[in-house]
């Protein structure tokens, strides 16, 4: 069963949930709008959706060291009750948050947060490329913003595929826990740390470095 825009806003004002998730949720049941709407429930999504304006004071700082001690990750996590931060639900979904952003490395938790300068010049390398393909030039810009959203989709925490699960974003696994405890849950900051990151090494060091990491790749 096919579906339209309006079937996705008319979703999404029924769930309040986003038009990305309502959108997912036609693709999964056809178009059908009452199964849609029952998906997006048992997702906690609808639920979650509804709690976005609470406040989330409480949660946990959680903290993560990757074996080897060369990377580790330190993440406020928000929710908004004592009890639920102490659930072993929630204390789950911070470990698997700080295992992401050590996995995967991501600079913000949220596109609004990316400096609109880092975006121009982001954008400006896209519009670049967009050119070499020889396409026409009106239609350069649109070029440009999907690989532009692409690039959100890398650096931006909640819209990274989550590692554990590629059926799913972190924002999506953020909204089922909070559909689950029945409290908004936030990601707020994180910080993550790499061994010697920043500092100038010689050219020795660096190659013996890489050609170490080139070593466990390969498992010798």
């Amino acid at each position: 069963m096919a579906f339209t825009a309006k079937d996705v806003m008319a979703l999404r004002e029924m769930t309040n949930a986003g038009m990305m998730d309502c959108k997912k949720a036609l693709t999964e049941t056809d178009g059908d709008m009452n199964t849609a709407v029952d998906l997006l429930r048992k997702k906690g999504i609808a639920q979650s959706a509804k709690r976005a304006d609470r406040i989330a004071a409480e949660g946990a700082i959680s903290t993560y060291i990757h074996p080897g001690a060369r990377y580790g990750v330190l993440a406020e996590i928000n929710c908004e009750t004592d009890f639920a931060a102490r659930s072993d639900l929630f204390q789950e979904f911070c470990k698997d948050i700080c295992m992401q952003i050590c996995s995967a490395a991501p600079s913000w938790v949220r596109r609004e947060e990316v400096p609109q300068e880092a975006i121009d010049a982001e954008k400006a390398i896209y519009v670049a490329r967009a050119q070499d393909t020889g396409k026409p030039a009106h239609i350069l810009d649109k070029i440009a913003d999907g690989m532009l959203n692409k690039w959100f989709k890398e650096v931006c925490l909640l819209e990274q595929v989550f590692v554990k699960d590629s059926d799913k974003t972190v924002e999506e696994l953020m909204k089922e826990l909070s559909g689950t405890i029945g409290e908004k849950v936030d990601v707020r900051r994180f910080v993550r740390f790499e061994l010697g990151e920043g500092i100038d090494k010689p050219e020795a060091d660096l190659a013996k470095e890489v050609a170490e990491e080139l070593a466990k790749a390969e498992g010798k």
